[in-house]
């Protein structure tokens, strides 16, 4: 059986019967719309028939009065709907996490949920990557793997095939979601976060069945929450108290986890589980050769504070997959640390990573 992340199922929610005024006239009043009208919204977008003008009005708007879960959650519904599909094994796609956090927290750290992504799937997890170039930082999850020699724009079947026989892939955003080229121009001219800053971790077009995310603006992180709550998806949301869209080393943090559309949040101190907390600047990255530099020291066993980073952020993605359980999180962080030392010592990740290459490169189309 083949699952697809879109096409062949009725509408997530239903698009007709709305207009632009009927929508940003209840956000000027500070009113919070329903799933139905920003679905409605993000189909005009999605479309091109939306114009700038309107497609500002919207996310200018949702920013002021603040995005409601059900509010992203149509311009998530809607914007899957216009995907490119991943067809591989629906249980395969079931049982896979996803990495890929918001973004935009300006820390300029090294990519530490890239670097965690390989060594969840050298644990046998699977992992279907969705990321991106740099926008708010020198290296993006997509050119690190690029420099690290994986091939990024692989077409949908290449992504299924990577995914099949190495049981990790990467789903490059600006391939799948061809119709978000209509909102480039207003981010450009806007140059603010808005909505469309977060939508790409909830995006992903396999349609995982798990997710870790880590979230840069503080207001956003429990919404995002809820849209994966809403929809089942098994989740840790994770923001640091030091501002890092990342389950943070250096801080506490909050963490929500979603199973079974429930959803509760706990306190997380990195010293409970043992980590040494570090100085920020010591997971400071730069360009894409430096951080790539960085990954292949700690896959080769490189002990320090980035190891420690990404052994916390492989251990939230474990914990995610594998399904968040009514122990403390703490509790359940602290069972997979070792787990996911385990790949690093014993060579699994690097390994994985050589064989991600190789596999990636072998599914380009032979023109």
């Amino acid at each position: 059986m083949t699952g697809s992340a879109a096409t062949d199922a009725e509408p997530l929610v239903q698009t007709a019967g709305h207009t632009w005024p009927d929508l940003l006239q209840p956000l000027i009043d500070g009113k919070d719309l329903a799933a139905d009208q920003t679905a409605w919204a993000m189909n005009q977008i999605m479309s091109g028939v939306a114009t700038n003008a309107q497609i500002a009005a919207l996310v200018t708007g949702l920013r002021a009065k603040g995005e409601t879960a059900a509010e992203i959650g149509g311009l998530v519904a809607s914007m899957l709907e216009f995907a490119l599909p991943v067809r591989a094994d629906a249980a395969l796609l079931s049982a896979a996490v996803d990495t890929c956090g918001t973004g935009g927290d300006r820390s300029h750290t090294v990519n530490l949920s890239t670097m965690a992504a390989v060594v969840v799937a050298a644990l046998g997890v699977p992992v279907v990557k969705h990321g991106n170039r740099a926008s708010s930082s020198s290296c993006g999850s997509a050119d690190l793997l690029e420099e690290l020699g994986v091939v990024i724009d692989l077409a949908p079947d290449g992504v299924a095939r990577t995914l099949t026989e190495v049981g990790i892939t990467f789903c490059f955003a600006r391939a799948f979601h061809p119709a978000m080229r209509f909102v480039a121009a207003v981010r450009s001219e806007l140059a603010v976060p808005t909505a469309f800053n977060i939508l790409g971790p909830l995006t992903n077009p396999a349609r995982p069945g798990a997710q870790s995310i880590g979230v840069g603006h503080a207001p956003l992180a429990p919404v995002v929450a809820q849209v994966l709550a809403d929809r089942g998806t098994r989740a840790l949301v994770f923001r640091g108290d030091d501002g890092l869209d990342e389950l943070s080393p250096c801080a506490p943090s909050t963490i929500w986890a979603a199973n079974g559309g429930e959803l509760r949040t706990e306190r997380f101190d990195p010293r409970d589980v043992g980590i040494d907390v570090p100085d920020r600047d010591a997971l400071r990255g730069a360009d894409a050769r430096f951080n790539a530099g960085v990954a292949r020291a700690v896959f080769a066993g490189k002990q320090g504070p980035v190891r420690d980073a990404v052994l916390l952020a492989a251990a939230a993605a474990l914990v995610a997959a594998a399904g968040p359980t009514e122990a403390p999180i703490t509790e359940q962080l602290r069972g997979q640390l070792d787990r996911a030392a385990s790949a690093l010592d014993s060579g699994a990740a690097a390994a994985l990573l050589e064989r991600w290459v190789t596999v990636s490169r072998a599914a380009v189309p032979v023109s």
